[in-house]
């Protein structure tokens, strides 16, 4: 049967802004601040999530900001020929004096300082938000590498960021996820992350008719499955639109999809950076179900 149009419109409107415009210029100034603990001119902070990449809704309500440290970097030269690894190897061959633990340390204890009821996660760290502010997750981080050549004077890599989480190293492209997704707005006559609110709205919704448990499908992953999608599908009515970008998602080649960012799969088992495809298959199957109820 579908969802009426109307309500389809309705979901693919963007949410309001300014209030995560104001929470994410005060914290940028506070955190930028030269009387911080850390190296200020050694770091940037940025957004990334929904606010980051426009594509929140009105349910949205945290502010996903990095505070990321390129004084050091973390590295992978894997995908270089062993020759081009040792000449790397051979000039960065020590650690940085001052790297992601005691920049995390250093970070986490300004934070404290200057709001209350700060809660550090096992990635992020909480800073609650007032009247004034909404809640804001600070992912605290530092440089990363991903090296596919190197000679001397002339590096090719892919930069991302780098974090710790039990124990665990995990790196992402944030920057690259958010150009990408901009482009491929702009490719689909600004359908894309309108494209992307409808299929957010309608998990939300699907969670409140317990059709699928929280947490299964985040909208990272969300707007990784779209960015697949051929560009001339994203066209007509948002109805034609859903059913076109669905039907080419649930019989694509999932094993040959990416992350929005390109460097990530986007459907694959024991990778933080991945959706895995249990959660993958839950979610087009409830999202099935629900648009023919």
């Amino acid at each position: 049967m579908g969802i009426s149009e109307a309500q389809l419109e309705t979901w693919s409107a963007q949410g309001k802004t300014g209030q995560f415009t104001d929470t994410y210029n005060s914290i940028r100034g506070n955190l930028l601040d030269s009387s911080a603990p850390y190296p200020v001119k050694n770091c940037e902070l940025f957004l990334q999530g929904s606010y980051g990449n426009d594509t929140n809704i009105w349910a949205d309500s945290d502010v996903d900001i990095v505070l990321k440290h390129n004084g050091a970097f973390y590295y992978d030269i894997v995908g270089m020929s062993e020759t081009e690894q040792q000449a790397f190897k051979a000039v960065f061959s020590t650690d940085a004096e001052y790297g992601y633990t005691q920049f995390k340390a250093d970070a986490e204890t300004s934070i404290k300082r200057l709001y209350n009821g700060v809660q550090v996660g096992k990635k992020a760290v909480l800073i609650p938000g007032n009247n004034s502010r909404r809640n804001a997750d600070v992912l605290i981080a530092q440089q990363f590498r991903r090296y596919y050549s190197y000679e001397p004077g002339l590096h090719g890599y892919h930069e991302g960021v780098a974090f710790y989480a039990n124990g665990q190293r995990i790196e992402n492209f944030p920057k690259q996820h958010s150009e990408n997704c901009t482009a491929k707005h702009k490719a689909t006559n600004k359908n894309f992350k309108r494209m992307v609110r409808v299929f957010k709205n309608m998990r939300n919704a699907m969670i409140e008719k317990d059709l699928l448990p929280e947490g299964v499908a985040p909208s990272y992953f969300l707007e990784g499955m779209l960015y697949n999608v051929p560009n001339e599908k994203f066209t007509g009515a948002y109805s034609n639109m859903w059913v076109e970008c669905f039907n080419w998602t649930v019989t694509a080649d999932r094993t040959k999809l990416t992350c929005a960012n390109g460097l990530h799969w986007l459907v694959r088992d024991g990778t933080p950076t991945s959706w895995p495809v249990a959660n993958f298959g839950a979610f087009t199957t409830a999202a099935k179900k629900f648009w023919e109820s």
